[in-house]
């Protein structure tokens, strides 16, 4: 692409909006043509970026030819909204948002044969490269055991995380399963030995762990051990930039992170 990718954030006054307004502010690849916020919030029409230029929060979208891709990380209701812009001006999409129904996951999948979308529940490249990995594991080791743990800072309200999960269908997939089949979330008391191709998870809260994952393969004298830490919350931003600036131009589609991965290592 000749040009800067002409960008809008939605969701923009978030903790992952945030961050994706302090990363492409130095990003040459990219052109910030809008920041969203909500209708409500106190920033409405403040500048974004303090004395520097006129770029304002908005909650309106600009006019057709004005976009290349739209980055979400807003909410059910942004994101419908991010969406039926995209829809009707032809911009490719990337979205994080998560806590969506049944019901509009299908609307996603119907917008990928007009629209480039991408969607993640975890930008981070390295955990994409993780699954990828735990994958091919699960797949090469179908009779190995196979437990997830994951820790989180103390203030994570949910067990086991999203990208615990993932890791799990994912594994799970490769082995002609599934979680609702094969999961087990806790062990506690006499449980009696371990039942054969079940995926077991473990959970650990405290202090202010951004986020790890490990996946263990247990055999008879050997196990592999596949593990990702994050140190930095601004990695998911940057995986999500990314995930923008690869998209950007490509035909209708529902990509996913593992598409990008495969294309970059020639496969």
């Amino acid at each position: 692409m000749s040009h800067p990718v002409r960008l809008a954030i939605n969701g923009a006054t978030g903790r992952m909006g945030h961050a994706l307004l302090q990363l492409v502010k130095g990003d040459a690849r990219f052109a910030l043509v809008v920041a969203t916020c909500s209708s409500g919030s106190p920033v409405l029409g403040q500048r974004v970026y303090a004395g520097e230029d006129e770029l304002r929060y908005t909650h309106g979208w600009p006019e057709p030819g004005t976009l290349d891709v739209v980055i979400d990380f807003s909410g059910p209701a942004g994101l419908a909204e991010a969406l039926t812009y995209c829809e009707s001006n032809g911009v490719a999409l990337v979205t994080g948002t998560t806590g969506l129904d049944l019901t509009f996951a299908q609307r996603l999948t119907a917008s990928a044969q007009r629209i480039a979308l991408l969607r993640a529940a975890n930008f981070s490249l390295g955990v994409a490269v993780l699954t990828r990995l735990l994958r091919q594991a699960a797949a090469a080791l179908p009779n190995w055991d196979l437990d997830i743990v994951e820790a989180h800072h103390n203030r994570k309200a949910d067990a086991p995380s999203g990208t615990a999960l993932a890791l799990g269908e994912a594994a799970a997939a490769a082995r002609g399963t599934s979680l609702a089949e094969s999961a087990v979330y806790s062990r506690e008391g006499l449980v009696g030995p371990r039942e054969h191709g079940t995926i077991g998870f473990a959970v650990v809260r405290g202090g202010d762990i951004v986020g790890e994952h490990e996946a263990l393969l247990m055999g008879e004298g050997e196990r592999i051990e596949l593990v990702h830490r994050a140190t930095d919350r601004s990695i998911f931003a940057r995986g999500a930039l990314e995930a923008a600036h690869w998209i950007s131009g490509r035909a209708a589609g529902d990509y996913d992170l593992d598409t990008l991965l495969s294309e970059r290592a020639g496969h």
